[in-house]
């Protein structure tokens, strides 16, 4: 173990100057290896990281996530160069739906204002209304004028979470993340069982029945702000490991439980500092998105950045 940290921290090292030399931002999500969180200018959710990286002069933007979370920067920040280190690294529910599907049913939902989770290619955000995160998620779909028909998608487990909150009629694709549809209620039963006193914090990505048995219901980075400031000691936790990086960073003294040792996104983990090396000495593999879509797709971006 000791020989790998002496390896992370040399990698390390390297990356920074090749940052420097290159002009770039390296953006990790929270479910990213440990180490790879390390290296990273700025570590979070998905489309903030995106934000964040767009209002930066880095004229390169290395994301450590997946090929959704690449394009979203590309579509915020086109004049920026986008690296994805592992270009294999895809989202399960991401690929569930293709914009040709969304077309196809919005033809038997004409009147359906289409709402779509950012977990989704730019070819869906390019056919969708308005898209949203799993943290505004609610605040988006209240936006919506209470007799719209509204068309959730991909994320039926979300969609649902949404429904229950806000009392709208929904329509649900049936996409899923396949990390967090996995943990059952058993798990959560279980997990109570050894830790009594742990309140129990999911993401919303997760089954009905789950999110049902949650004392709170959170973005990735909802449960690390809710833990800082909770008053609570121990938690259990329904979302992707890695979040438990910065969580130990971030409120020490406190206890954390994986609800379930399934709960591990294996493209979420394929980008390693090795690839993030090489991405930056090669400028490769890049990330685009034509501009008759980033187009489209932004102004459905807008559309959520404008709901207050």
């Amino acid at each position: 173990m000791q020989d790998r940290q002496q390896e992370f921290a040399i990698l390390a090292e390297e990356i920074k100057k090749l940052k420097e030399q290159r002009n770039a931002v390296i953006l990790a999500h929270l479910y990213q290896r440990p180490e790879v969180q390390d290296v990273a200018d700025f570590i979070g959710d998905s489309l903030a990281l995106s934000q964040q990286a767009a209002q930066t002069d880095a004229e390169v933007i290395v994301f450590c996530g997946v090929h959704f979370m690449a394009e979203s920067a590309a579509i915020l920040s086109p004049d920026k160069t986008v690296l994805l280190p592992e270009e294999k690294a895809g989202c399960p529910m991401a690929d569930m739906i293709t914009a040709e599907e969304l077309r196809a049913k919005k033809k038997e939902h004409p009147n359906a204002v289409v709402v779509c989770y950012v977990n989704s290619s730019a070819e869906v955000k390019a056919e969708s209304d308005v898209c949203c995160t799993s943290a505004n998620a609610v605040k988006v779909v209240q936006s919506l004028p209470e007799d719209a028909e509204i068309l959730f998608v991909p994320d039926q487990n979300l969609g649902h979470w949404v429904g229950l909150q806000t009392g709208r009629r929904i329509i649900y694709w049936e996409g899923y993340c396949n990390t967090h549809h996995r943990l059952q209620g058993d798990d959560i039963r279980r997990a109570k069982a050894e830790h009594p006193e742990a309140l129990v914090l999911v993401h919303p990505e997760c089954q009905p029945e789950v999110v049902a048995m949650a004392d709170g219901v959170f973005s990735t980075s909802g449960m690390i702000k809710y833990a800082k400031e909770s008053p609570a000691r121990e938690f259990i936790l329904g979302t992707e490991m890695g979040i438990l990086h910065q969580l130990g960073k971030e409120c020490p003294g406190k206890e954390f439980y994986m609800a379930s040792n399934k709960l591990i996104c294996p493209n979420m983990k394929s980008t390693t500092l090795e690839k993030v090396k090489w991405a930056l000495e090669e400028l490769e593999p890049r990330i685009t998105v034509p501009e008759e879509i980033r187009v489209k797709a932004i102004d459905s971006l807008d559309k959520m950045l404008a709901v207050k």
